[in-house]
């Protein structure tokens, strides 16, 4: 099976993250290049798992949340102590 691909390209990554991600690759015996596809494939599916949970919960709900009060919430979120 043929998968559909493109090239991206990252300019002015800092130093320290070019050679995190060359230290992450040599432990897993890879490029650096397939560690980068492997980060962002696991972001992307992740963060669509998470999309697909937050959708089903909202369509057991008698109506979605407006905007607004998820603009609050997520303020709120935000000013919650940090956990130690």
């Amino acid at each position: 099976m043929k998968r559909d691909s493109a090239t991206l390209t990252i300019r002015n990554l800092p130093a320290r993250v070019v050679r995190g991600l060359k230290a992450l690759a040599r432990r897993r015996n890879q490029s650096m290049e397939q560690e980068v596809r492997d980060i962002l494939e696991e972001y992307v599916a992740e963060r669509a798992s998470v999309l697909k949970q937050i959708e089903a919960s909202w369509e057991r709900q008698s109506r979605r949340p407006t905007g607004d009060e998820i603009d609050a919430w997520i303020a709120a979120g935000r000013d919650l102590p940090a956990s130690e």
